[in-house]
């Protein structure tokens, strides 16, 4: 129930707004995560993303069990700090074998992990919430991107379900060929090159049928669809921008007063 159950209401006040301002405002949001290290500023972020669910009308029980794929990376990213942290500085947690967690390596491994979820987050938000072929209108008429960079990207998108259909008619012709498409990794690498080369076929029957229909001639183009951006979306980027400020203004407050603190 959960693979079909949708992810956001499409009639959320959030989720109305331009596809590129809500693409600008994840871009601003996400900018003290990329300028800082310490747990404190994506912790913060977090908490600010998890509580402006609803008003994008994201189900957070659905968006839970859709984000699993963050969860083995958090995990990933727990066994490396463990093994292979060099910074090994503060009180001793807990050993594991010859490996020394010290209070240092979680605090470090808490930054990556929290940083993960929350630069995730409102990407995946504004993918649950905007239409693909919205977006690419957006992209064009608003943002002023090139119309082959974002029809291409629309297509690919579009794609991207073909890939899984197409690998399990990949493995059914490779048996009924008598070929073993086990789980050995003679038969998984055969078949990623089988699929890779069908993608390229198909990518360049793309990039001709779009070269044939005009898509790089210079000419201007109607849209079918117009994309408006009024002033909620500019608002909608303006409250990115100064949350993005606040968060990162807090960070450093906390940073010049956590030796005084203790």
């Amino acid at each position: 129930m959960s693979l079909v159950e949708p992810v956001a209401e499409a009639g959320a006040p959030l989720a109305r707004r331009n596809p590129v301002a809500k693409l600008g405002a994840a871009l601003l949001f996400t900018f003290p995560l990329v300028a800082t290290l310490d747990p404190v500023t994506p912790a913060i972020a977090l908490a600010v993303e998890v509580i402006a669910l609803p008003f994008f009308g994201v189900r957070a029980g659905v968006l839970a069990r859709r984000v699993w794929p963050l969860l083995i990376a958090a995990f990933g990213v727990l066994v490396s700090m463990v093994l292979f942290a060099a910074d090994r500085s503060g009180d001793l947690l807990f050993s594991v074998g010859p490996w020394d967690v010290t209070t240092g390596v979680g605090s470090a491994a808490a930054g990556l992990i929290l940083r993960i979820f929350a630069v995730a987050l409102p990407g995946i938000v504004v993918f649950t919430t905007t239409d693909p072929t919205d977006l690419a209108d957006a992209l064009v008429q608003n943002a002023r991107a090139p119309e082959r960079f974002a029809v291409g990207a629309l297509a690919a998108f579009r794609m991207l379900p073909l890939l899984g259909q197409e690998w399990r008619m990949l493995s059914l012709a490779r048996r009924a060929r008598g070929i073993d498409t086990g789980r050995s990794p003679q038969a998984f690498v055969s078949t990623a090159f089988a699929l890779l080369a069908g993608a390229l076929r198909r990518g360049v029957r793309l990039a001709v049928a779009m070269d044939a229909r005009g898509f790089d001639s210079g000419v201007a183009r109607t849209h079918a669809r117009v994309q408006h951006f009024t002033r909620a979306d500019l608002l909608l980027i303006v409250i990115s921008a100064l949350l993005s400020a606040m968060i990162l203004t807090l960070t450093i407050t906390l940073d010049l007063f956590r030796p005084i603190i203790g």
